[in-house]
């Protein structure tokens, strides 16, 4: 039984998913804890803890409750809908980005087609999502948000949408100032080379999470083909 449903971009199956699976301890695909690996001075496992329970991904759509009426069989049928009619992005590669306090990948070059297909699909799925409550919609609304931010997080149940979506897939929890530079220089040596560049956006992730808080690969499907989930 799940608690709650997201739209991800997962990577496809080869070296670059198995060692950032790894990385993070939490293999989505195949629902299971991975070991991490052993890296002299960084403590994987602690910098990772805050990121692991959602896998390698990148945040399409957030996570949200099914809206009264919906099914998971629904939004699965919508999702392949909406893949078959919207084309592939193609990135120019990906670049290890301190944010804050934490480390992810962000894409390379133009990025506006990558955008404009990630709110394609937050506006075409929300239909399926329930609106936020006013007790949670308080526990999300930050103290450093603008009032964009909160018009956004009332329209569509979060903030880093539409003009503040930024795709990235975190590596990280937040990392102390003093191990940030040990912290790059692992990343880039265990999974940077692994990455593919070009880089594909060819399919879209339906994800749940359990009761446990660990979020599971329920389906991929290709974008601009017909709806049949890889």
């Amino acid at each position: 039984m799940f608690k709650r449903y997201a739209i991800y971009f997962t990577p496809p199956p080869g070296g670059f998913t198995r060692l950032g699976t790894a990385w993070l301890g939490w293999d989505l695909a195949q629902g299971c804890t991975v070991p991490h690996p052993e890296i002299a001075g960084v403590d994987v496992a602690a910098i990772t803890e805050r990121p692991r329970k959602y896998g390698l991904h990148a945040t399409i759509k957030a996570p949200f409750t099914l809206a009264d009426g919906a099914t998971e069989q629904g939004l699965t049928d919508a999702l392949a809908a909406f893949c078959a009619a919207h084309p592939s992005v193609i990135l120019d590669g990906l670049a290890l980005t301190q944010i804050g306090r934490f480390m992810a990948l962000t894409p390379k070059g133009d990025t506006s087609a990558l955008n404009g297909l990630a709110s394609a699909a937050m506006q075409s799925l929300d239909g399926f999502r329930a609106p936020l409550g006013e007790a949670e919609f308080d526990r999300k609304n930050r103290p450093n948000m603008s009032d964009r931010q909160r018009q956004l997080l009332r329209q569509w149940g979060y903030p880093h949408v539409e003009e503040f979506f930024r795709f990235h897939i975190t590596l990280t929890g937040p990392v102390p100032d003093a191990e940030m530079v040990q912290v790059r220089q692992a990343i880039e040596a265990n999974l940077m080379p692994a990455i593919p560049a070009p880089f594909d956006i060819d399919r879209l992730t339906l994800c749940a999470e359990d009761m446990d808080g660990r979020f599971h690969q329920i389906e991929r499907f290709a974008l601009g083909k017909a709806a049949n989930s890889l």
